[in-house]
Order: C-alpha cells, then sequence, then structure tokens
C-alpha cells in the first residue's frame, strides 16, 4: 500500500480540511487575535491533521498488505480469509466481514458440488456393475456358440466392455486412494489374466504373446495395474502391422530399488509429433484419425492411475517399427511385510 497513492484517495478530506481551516483562520483574523496565538494553533492543527492520516495509513497498510501479500503468495487463493486477522478500523471490519461471507457462501456451493457429484459418480458405478452383468450374460452365450456367431459380434461386445471399464476407472480414478490396496503383487499372475482376457483377440490376430517375467513381485494394486496394462495391450492389438510377424513381448528389467515393466509390441509406432502428448486427454493423434476410431482416453487414464499408484509411465516408439511401454515400480520397504 503507497502513501501516495493513499493520499491521493483522500485527496477530497484534505481538501475539506484545508479549507475549514482556512475559514478558521479568517474568523481568527476578524476577532483580532494576535499572531503568536494564529501560528501556534496552525502548528497544532498541522500536527494533529497529520497524525490523522498517518495513523490512519499506517493503521490500513499493515492488512491490506497482508491481503495483497496472501493473495499472491495462495495456490488457492479463496483461502486467503485464513490467513487474515480482523482489523481495528471500521471499513477493514467491513472487508473482513464481506469476505467472510463470500467465503462461507462459496464453501456451502462447493460442498453442495461435491455432494451432487459423489451421488453421480455412485449411480454412474451402480450403472457400470448393472450393465457388465448382461455383458457377461452375452459373453458366455458367445462362448457357448462360438461357432454359430459371427465372430464380428464377439467383437464388439468385447469393445462395449472395455468402454465400460473405462468408464469406471475414468469415475474412480479422481478418488483412486479410496479404492486401492497396495501390497505386493505378482506381475506374473496379472499377465496371465491379461492373457486369457484377451486370447480370442491375440489367435484372431495371429499374434504371438510373449511373456519374460519370472517370480517378480511388485508394490501395486493389482485390480488397477491389471486395468492399466490390458489398456496397453488393447492399444497394442489395435495397431498391429500386416507385414510382419506380428509380436507383444513384456519383460521385467531389475534396478537398483526399482523395477521396470517393458511391453513392446511390433506394430505401426506413433509418429513422432504425436510421442509427447499421447498421455493426454481426448488426443487421438495420427493413428486414432485414420486407423481406428479412438476417445482418446485410454492412455490418459492410464497415466492417471500410474500417478495414483505411485507408478512410473513412459513411451517410446518409432514409426512402422515398435511402440514400448515402460512402467517402473519403486521399491518401498515401508510397505514390506518381514517375517
Amino acid at each position: 500500500m503507497k502513501f501516495s497513492k493513499y493520499l491521493t484517495d483522500k485527496y477530497i478530506e484534505i481538501l475539506l480540511v484545508i479549507f475549514g481551516y482556512i475559514i478558521v483562520l479568517m474568523m481568527l483574523f476578524a476577532f483580532k487575535v494576535s499572531s503568536e496565538v494564529i501560528i501556534g494553533i496552525t502548528i497544532v492543527f498541522v500536527i494533529i491533521s497529520f497524525g490523522v492520516i498517518i495513523t490512519g495509513y499506517f493503521k490500513r497498510r499493515g492488512f491490506y498488505n497482508n491481503l495483497l501479500n496472501n493473495v499472491e503468495k495462495l495456490d488457492k487463493k479463496y483461502l486467503v480469509l485464513e490467513m487474515l486477522n480482523e482489523p481495528s478500523f471500521y471499513d477493514g471490519k467491513i472487508l473482513y466481514q464481506v469476505l467472510y461471507e463470500i467465503n462461507k457462501s462459496m464453501n456451502e456451493n462447493v460442498k453442495q458440488y461435491e455432494i451432487s457429484l459423489t451421488d453421480f459418480k455412485e449411480y454412474i458405478e451402480l450403472w457400470i456393475h448393472e450393465i457388465k452383468l448382461p455383458i457377461a450374460s452375452l459373453t458366455l452365450m458367445n462362448h457357448n456358440q462360438k461357432n454359430k456367431i459371427d465372430k464380428r459380434y464377439v467383437e464388439q461386445i468385447k469393445r462395449i466392455d472395455d468402454y465400460v471399464d473405462q468408464i469406471l476407472y475414468f469415475v474412480r480414478s479422481e478418488n483412486a486412494e479410496k479404492d486401492y490396496l497396495i501390497k505386493e503383487t505378482s506381475l506374473k499372475k496379472i499377465i496371465n489374466n491379461i492373457a486369457m482376457k484377451n486370447k480370442d483377440d491375440l489367435l484372431a490376430n495371429n499374434i504371438s504373446f510373449i511373456v519374460d517375467i519370472k517370480d517378480e513381485m511388485v508394490l501395486t494394486d493389482s485390480k488397477w495395474l491389471e486395468f492399466i496394462i490390458n489398456q496397453i495391450i488393447s492399444n497394442s492389438i489395435k495397431y498391429i502391422r500386416n507385414d510382419v510377424d506380428r509380436i507383444i513381448k513384456l519383460k521385467v528389467e531389475k534396478l537398483p530399488k526399482q523395477i521396470d515393466l517393458h511391453i513392446y509390441d511390433n506394430g505401426i509406432g506413433i509418429p513422432k509429433k504425436d510421442i509427447k502428448r499421447v498421455f493426454e486427454k481426448t488426443f487421438t493423434g495420427e493413428n486414432g484419425r485414420n486407423r481406428t476410431k479412438s476417445t482418446g482416453m485410454g492412455l490418459y487414464i492410464v497415466k492417471k492411475l500410474c500417478k495414483k499408484l505411485g507408478h512410473k509411465i513412459m513411451l517410446r516408439s518409432v514409426q512402422n517399427e515398435y511402440t514400448e511401454v515402460i512402467i517402473s515400480f519403486s521399491e518401498n520397504d515401508f510397505y514390506k511385510i518381514k517375517d
């Protein structure tokens, strides 16, 4: 808070004080008051007037400087009221009360929004679980009538199931920490589940599914990790090439305090200009537009869940050669159960 601007803001009050003093001065001269008395009154008047201005300035400067500094420093600026003490001057009290009412109203609106959002998420999760039942029934019926039903129907049902899974995990990803359980988990067991889930697509597309994983254990949530890896495998199957022996290979690389899972395919790869954006929300890229219809949500959700679980994920690719996704699992002695 600058003193010059404070004075500028108070110029009307200052002019009125000066005008009032001139009137008093004229009255003193009219009553023929001695010059010594007039000088004394003038000095007292100036001192008192200046003292009032200075006192008012310093009382406000501390409060408003504190307000401005806190607003500048805070990421969540609506919390600024928590950093302030109620001032002693009247106009400051009014501002403080206004801020309090605004903050209170905002908190009430946010709370109502959170309740509505929670209700909506709960409904979506309930709907997903309900829709999963007929999807599972259709899958079983197709399996029992495998030779009589066109495989295109099977493919479409699997696509529906995958998209429903995407919705479920996207909804839950906002509060993933309430749903996952970190513990030592067998990578091989998760990969086996994924292989079984995708076996029909792997066989139909003549893809060699190579797994070079032994008994490696990682700290993760098995359910979430299975979804993450399955999304990557689904992409590998979706973007296969026709001019090579098709391969999807998974291997583990052990590093100090870290285990890396490499998921490699020799599919169509990703254009160099798209690699940096593959984890962005709704980004489909050149492959998504030209090769197949894509929502651009799969890898976005994968990245988001990896971050929630504390895993690192990176992707490297060369167009028309390969794509490799690497998921890094850090070791943490805190989670390990010791004998």
